[in-house]
């Protein structure tokens, strides 16, 4: 009998703790909501949009030259981090080719790989690159400066930064060609 009362007394237990859970979990989904804390300007005009200006970082190039974001101002920036491991990354690395090679004159591309020196090197990443036979501009994030700056949690993660420096549109997960294209567009006014 004492066995069966502790099992019904953890059954109990049990299916109010998942009710808990299911509160809580019901209460915050209502309270926050992502899409009111980041404010696209796709959807508002360019006088009504809210200035953010993009921060400076310092990365490096294939040759070990410090590179600054600030280094483009005056030029709108399609800002992407990314690793060759990342399978999403590398699902959207031909968008960012075929588009880079339109309009390579008019936007800078900084394709920043995350190089932590164990699962990504800098020799990984050039690898992947040249195999794959990309143009766009690879800088590689040595120090996770670029990284921290950003606060960057996922990959890829892109950034679309207007000629004034501010930035425009952000997104976490691949980008497909379309979105690439409308973003750089915002970017280009």
């Amino acid at each position: 009998m004492d066995i069966k009362r502790k099992t019904v007394l953890s059954i109990i237990a049990f299916a109010a703790f998942l009710g808990l859970v299911y509160f809580a979990y019901t209460s915050l989904l209502t309270e926050y909501r992502p899409e009111q804390e980041v404010q696209s300007s796709m959807s508002t005009s360019s006088s009504e949009a809210k200035k953010n200006p993009a921060k400076d970082f310092t990365v490096y190039d294939a040759q070990g030259n410090a590179v600054k974001l600030s280094d483009f101002k005056g030029k709108p920036i399609v800002l992407n981090f990314w690793a060759s491991w990342c399978t999403p990354c590398k699902s959207e690395m031909p968008h960012f080719n075929d588009v880079y090679a339109d309009v390579k004159d008019e936007v800078q591309f900084m394709m920043v790989d995350l190089t932590d020196g164990q699962r990504e090197t800098q020799a990984k990443a050039q690898s992947y690159v040249k195999n794959q036979g990309y143009d766009f501009p690879v800088f590689f994030d040595l120090k996770q400066n670029a990284a921290m700056v950003y606060a960057i949690s996922s990959i890829p993660s892109t950034i679309f930064i207007d000629s004034d420096g501010n930035i425009v549109e952000s997104y976490v997960g691949p980008v497909d060609k379309k979105t690439l294209i409308k973003a750089i567009d915002l970017i280009k006014k």
